[in-house]
Order: C-alpha cells, then sequence, then structure tokens
C-alpha cells in the first residue's frame, strides 16, 4: 500500500467493481424484508449541483446500511423531464445563438431538447457513479420514457372517468415571458413598493395598483357592513376615459380596510374578483394577452406591454383629472418562481384536477400514521397545504413534457380522453376528425406518480414486493410541490400511500450560512471537490455535524478535513497489514477494552442509523477510529504485535464495515488489500456487525 490514499487510482474501478458484482441489483426475496427508496429524479437538464450530492450521499449511506443488514435492498434511480425548467434553460441557450423558441415547429423544437436532455441526463448518471451512488441500473427510469407516459395516461384517464378531471374557464397563474400558466404552488410571493392610484368613478372612488385594467372592470364592490357605501348599492359607477357605466355591488369578500373600501372587480384578471363575479353572474373580460399585451381596450393602447399601458392611461388619467391622490404602499405581488418576472392572473381554458377529494385520504393517511415525517415540522406544513391548496391546473402551455391524451371534436367540440393510441372517432357524436390539445402536462402531475409508475414498469413482481416504499428523501423546498401531491395520487392510484416515512433534507449553505447559487457566486462544483478531495470526503462533509432535516453549511476546508479521515483509515490499514495474517491470539485487557468499545460503536451507530441521524453516527466511527482505535489502542499493541495481530485485523475489519456506507471508496479499497483476513469477498455484500 502507498503512504498516502490517492482516491485517484482507485475509484472508478472500484465503481465498476460494484456494478459488476451484481450488489446493486435488488432481488424479491420474500424471506427477506424489503427496503426501498426511490431517488427523487434529478432534472435531466443540468449537471449535478451541491444539494444533488448531499441528497445523494443521504440516500447511498442508507442503502448501503441496509444491504449489509441483509434486507432486499432497491435504490431506483432515475431523470425527471423536468418540463418547463428544461424548456426554461433551453431556451436560454437559443437566446445565446441568436434563436427563439418560436423559430422552430413543435416536433423540431421537441426532438431538439430531446438530444440536449439525453447528452445531460448521460452526464447526470456518471456523475451519480463517481459520488458513488450504488443505485440499480437495471431499474433506471426517466419521466418521459414510453412506459412511464402510459402510467401517466391510464391515471389522468382513470381521474376524468371519476369526475376528477374537468376544464374549465378559470383564473390562473400566467407568466407572459414562460408562455405558459402555472400551479397555486409555482408562484413565489415577493413584498415591494408600488404607486396606489386613489381613481374617481363617478360618485365614488377606488384604489388600484392596475389602472391598466380599468378596461375589464364589470362591476364596483362594497363590504355590506360599510355604511358609507350603504345608498350607493344598486347604482352605477362610471370607469374612467371610456365612461361604460358599471353596478355598484356589495360582497362580504371586499375588505373595506384597504383604500377607499371600494374594490373594482375586473373577473379577466384577479381571483377574489373572478369568485366575486362568480357569485353576482359578471360577465369576464380580459384586456391583457397571453404575451403579456394589450387588447379589448381603446385603440392607442392596443399592443402595448402591460407596465407601458400603465404609464399610458396614468398620463391620461392625470390629464382629466381623475387621479384623486397616489399614495406608496407595500404589498405582496406573484412573481414565476423561474424568472422571478411579474405573474399576469389571467382568465385561461385549462384542465384541472379536483383536490379536495384527494387531499382528504392524504391528511387521514398521515393523521393515521400510514405516511410519517421524521420532522414534526413538516408534517405540519404538509397538512396546512393539503387542507389550502385549490383545483390544481394542470395543464401547461410548453412544448416539452407528456403531451395530454385529450382529443376536440371539430364538429361538436366535446373532448374524447383516451389511454392509448388517438381515438378514431368522438366518443359523442362519432365524428372522425378530432384535434389533439396542444398542452402538456405540469411536470409535477407525472412525478407526483413516480413512487408507483417506476415499481408497476421496473421487473415483474417489483410493484408487489417493494409498494409501498420505506422512505422518501427530497429536500424539503419541493413538500408542497412534491410530497403531497405523491401521496394524494399514490393513495388514489393504489389504495396504499406511496411511502411509510418522509425524510426531507436540508438545503447545503457556504461557510458563511449563505444559500449556494450562481447569482451569489459561492457555488461548490461537488464532481471539482471528488477530483480534488475524493467521493468520500465530500460525502461525509456534506452529512456531518446537522440533522438530515437541517440546513447544513459545508466548505472546502470541512472536505479537506474528511480527506485527512480518508487518509488516517488507510495508515491505519497499513500498521494492520504490516504483519502477515494472525493464525492465533492471546488477549490481553486492551484486547478486550478496544473489543468492547466496538461493540458499543456498532450498537450506537446503528441505533442512529435507524433513526436517520447521520450526522451523530458518522461522528461515532470517526471517533472510534481516530482515537479508541489508532491513536490509544494501536499505539498499545507496538511492543506485542504479534498477540496482538488477531484483534487488530477484527477491529479493523468491522471498523470498515461500519465506516462504509459513509465511506464506501477507500473502505472497499483497504478491503481488497486484505481480504484473505476477512469474512467477505467484498466489503459491499459484506454482514452489518452485529
Amino acid at each position: 500500500m502507498d503512504k498516502v490514499y490517492d482516491h485517484t487510482k482507485f475509484e472508478a474501478d472500484i465503481y465498476r467493481q460494484w456494478e459488476n458484482s451484481g450488489a446493486f441489483t435488488a432481488k424479491v426475496d420474500k424471506k427477506k424484508k424489503p427496503f426501498t427508496i426511490i431517488m427523487p429524479p434529478p432534472n435531466a437538464n443540468d449537471p449535478l449541483h451541491i444539494g444533488h450530492a448531499r441528497e445523494v450521499a443521504t440516500q447511498d449511506i442508507l442503502t448501503r446500511y441496509h444491504r449489509m443488514r441483509g434486507e432486499s435492498t432497491l435504490w431506483l434511480p432515475g431523470a425527471d423531464h423536468a418540463g418547463i425548467e428544461t424548456q426554461f434553460v433551453f431556451e436560454k441557450k437559443l437566446q445565446k445563438e441568436g434563436k427563439s423558441r418560436f423559430d422552430f415547429d413543435r416536433e423540431t423544437l421537441f426532438k431538439m431538447i430531446w438530444d440536449y436532455v439525453q447528452e445531460n441526463k448521460s452526464t447526470m448518471e456518471n456523475q451519480l457513479r463517481t459520488l458513488g451512488a450504488s443505485c440499480d441500473w437495471s431499474r433506471n427510469r426517466f419521466t418521459l420514457g414510453p412506459e412511464i407516459i402510459k402510467v401517466v395516461y391510464k391515471t389522468f384517464k382513470r381521474l376524468y372517468d371519476d369526475g376528477l378531471i374537468y376544464r374549465g374557464e378559470r383564473i390562473v397563474n400566467y407568466c407572459p415571458r414562460c408562455g405558459t400558466a402555472f400551479s397555486q404552488l409555482e408562484v413565489d410571493s415577493v413584498e415591494r413598493e408600488d404607486p396606489l392610484y386613489y381613481l374617481d368613478y363617478g360618485g365614488i372612488s377606488i384604489a388600484t395598483t392596475r389602472p391598466e385594467t380599468i378596461f375589464a372592470d364589470v362591476a364596483v364592490a362594497v363590504n355590506p357592513e360599510d355604511k358609507k357605501y350603504k345608498n350607493l348599492v344598486g347604482k352605477t359607477a362610471t370607469l374612467p376615459l371610456i365612461g361604460r357605466k358599471v353596478p355598484i355591488i356589495s360582497d362580504s369578500l371586499v375588505d373595506k380596510s384597504f383604500g377607499t373600501g371600494a374594490l373594482k372587480i375586473t373577473p379577466g384578471h384577479d381571483a377574489v374578483d373572478f369568485e366575486i363575479g362568480q357569485k353576482h353572474n359578471l360577465s369576464a373580460v380580459s384586456v391583457i394577452d397571453s404575451s403579456g399585451r394589450i387588447v379589448n381596450t381603446p385603440e392607442k393602447y392596443i399592443g402595448l406591454k402591460a407596465p407601458e399601458a400603465r404609464a399610458a392611461v396614468v398620463e391620461d388619467l392625470n390629464a382629466n383629472h381623475l387621479i384623486k391622490k397616489v399614495e406608496t404602499i407595500k404589498h405582496v405581488v406573484g412573481v414565476c418562481y423561474r424568472d422571478k418576472g411579474l405573474i399576469e392572473p389571467m382568465l385561461s381554458k385549462q384542465w384541472f384536477v379536483k383536490i379536495s377529494p384527494l387531499a382528504k385520504p392524504a391528511l387521514k393517511a398521515i393523521h393515521a400514521g400510514q405516511v410519517k415525517f421524521t420532522a414534526e415540522k413538516y408534517e405540519k406544513i404538509a397538512v396546512y397545504w393539503l387542507k389550502n391548496l385549490r383545483d390544481w391546473n394542470i395543464s401547461r402551455q410548453i412544448v416539452w413534457g407528456i403531451r395530454i391524451p385529450a382529443f376536440r371534436c371539430d364538429k361538436c367540440l366535446e373532448w374524447t380522453i383516451t389511454e392509448g393510441p388517438p381515438p378514431e372517432k368522438c366518443e359523442s357524436c362519432s365524428h372522425t376528425k378530432l384535434t389533439q390539445d396542444p398542452d402538456t402536462f405540469d411536470t409535477w402531475f407525472s412525478s407526483g406518480q413516480w413512487p408507483f409508475a417506476t415499481l408497476q414498469t421496473t421487473k415483474r413482481g417489483d410493484f408487489e414486493y417493494f409498494y409501498p416504499t420505506s422512505v422518501m428523501n427530497p429536500a424539503y423546498d419541493i413538500l408542497p410541490f412534491w410530497v403531497i401531491r405523491m401521496i394524494m395520487l399514490g393513495l388514489y392510484v393504489t389504495g396504499k400511500p406511496p411511502f411509510k416515512e418522509v425524510l426531507l433534507h436540508g438545503l447545503v449553505r457556504d461557510k458563511y450560512g449563505v444559500k449556494i447559487s450562481k447569482s451569489k457566486g459561492n457555488i461548490i462544483n461537488p464532481i471539482e471537490m471528488v477530483q480534488k478531495y475524493g467521493a468520500d470526503a465530500l460525502r461525509v462533509a456534506l452529512i456531518w455535524g446537522s440533522l438530515v432535516e437541517n440546513d447544513n453549511s459545508v466548505s472546502e476546508d470541512n472536505i479537506k478535513g474528511q480527506r485527512n479521515f480518508a487518509n488516517k483509515i488507510w495508515n491505519v490499514a497499513r500498521f494492520v497489514f504490516m504483519q502477515s495474517p494472525a493464525k492465533k491470539a492471546k488477549k490481553n485487557t486492551d484486547d478486550l477494552e478496544i473489543i468492547k468499545h466496538l461493540k458499543v460503536t456498532s450498537r450506537n451507530i446503528t441505533r442512529l442509523l435507524e433513526k436517520y441521524r447521520l450526522s451523530e453516527a458518522a461522528e461515532e466511527i470517526y471517533d472510534f477510529i481516530w482515537h479508541k482505535f489508532a491513536d490509544v489502542y494501536i499505539e498499545k499493541t507496538k511492543e506485542r504485535r504479534e498477540e496482538a495481530q488477531k484483534t487488530l485485523e477484527l477491529v479493523l475489519q468491522e471498523s470498515l464495515k461500519l465506516l462504509h456506507p459513509f465511506m464506501p471508496f477507500v473502505t472497499e479499497v483497504i478491503w481488497q488489500e486484505g481480504k484473505e483476513r476477512f469474512d467477505s469477498p467484498i466489503l459491499i455484500s459484506a454482514p452489518w456487525p452485529k
């Protein structure tokens, strides 16, 4: 053995050895307890980031531990097509080339994104190997794979047949720049300052931050408890600039403390106004189109972007003395979670899932303990969202994704839904000319089916044996996007929750506690760190010092420190291997003492891993190897080397097993160097210490 452990000499070969051994491939064995993790599929549009590396480290530690415990262990890998996120990334690539998505027809653009994703997907999968992920590649899945699409179509058809899918015209969150609607969860809320304009509506004043939408007003509403407007209800107000008369109505949804207490009702551009409009049978007018430009207004404003139109309308209102005053207010606005630009609430026809019938069984499963959150705070968040989600808009106006299997009859305009090939004729009138909806599914609709969709499409018997899965381990920031939707859809389709436990992990921050991001310039590239210090060092640094569910601060110094630990165990092994394999042993009190410490350490690590306390388990084995074994016991054996050799080999063997889930590469290299001394030909498949 070299004097210093050089990870670059071994890691690629060791990973190939693991793959070739078949250790990653799970077997259905009804005599054994299954342990299953379905990998949250990384987006196939970019290389892995440091957050992915933390997730991989966490899941691989659990996978290797349960595999060594003798359980039938499946860690199923995959990749996510990632819908709008991937198209957004690809469009930025096109912009750099001086091109746009509008330069290509649908099929060409889809094929271009497909080729781009396949290249990145391959890169991402090789990076998983670089990090040491011992996942079952024979069951690898992609959310745009044909077998997954079949499952998604089947679920959509069933939801539709059960009356849980409908196509409706409602206010949706629309991003004019991305060119698609979003669900409630994909809108970020930010606080900002804006002018609040008090406008003269002829006998009544209203306050608004959006004067460009006055042309879409269909009423003015006041709160029925607001006495100052009691005599105006039933009369009319006059829209500024155009003079159109609209009714003054009363509704309890009006906040009488905001502005003048009178609210302009614009059902085509505001969710609350839409709800009020529905209650009072008001029409809905749209004055902003899907590109964010003004329509259906006086000609001088048509074609302007909404901010430009606002400035022009304000100028005209001032010229006509229709602005009574202007204040600056702080308020919360919705922005696109992708480009952070303003969301435009817009009246649009979309496909919706009725949430209440799906949320109620999910809440029941959580309260009954069928799905357990390892951190109580996240259970509370899940319950909150399940109680407060509105119907889910699942259609997206993008090319990249699973196209919705809905076909509209050109004659009777009715929809036919299919889970197989396109229908030959309309179900309502038998007309043969049908047009498929151009929209695609929200990526969370397909990935919300990931646990059962994967296991239903891998190997025979997988679903029956490995489902429900053991634990789901995504980042906490996608709890409402993904976790609760998996619970809802899993229960709906299979009658069982998709996983027994939810172990949400925190984000990775830099050494100053700042969230790592490109914009802040504090990126830590996980693959560069592996190349420099080895996968083992990076893995332990990413789980060291914090609970799984908490954010973790990582720096290059942390990673370097764990590289030093890899060298420590390497040097311990070199010392043990300097002596020929022991044939006999004579134990003294020092030998008995280290064996006692070993057993206590083994029990502690097992207990901590069962409770997902990975950092504490790593600290236990670190302390045992560095201090109790190397600093104390080995020093004491140097004068009685031969008679202590048997104990040295035993303690090294069990230490390597205990450390293996955390530092799989260096432990496997050492094991192969001295495998004639140990109880298994390959460490990855060795039995866990008892």
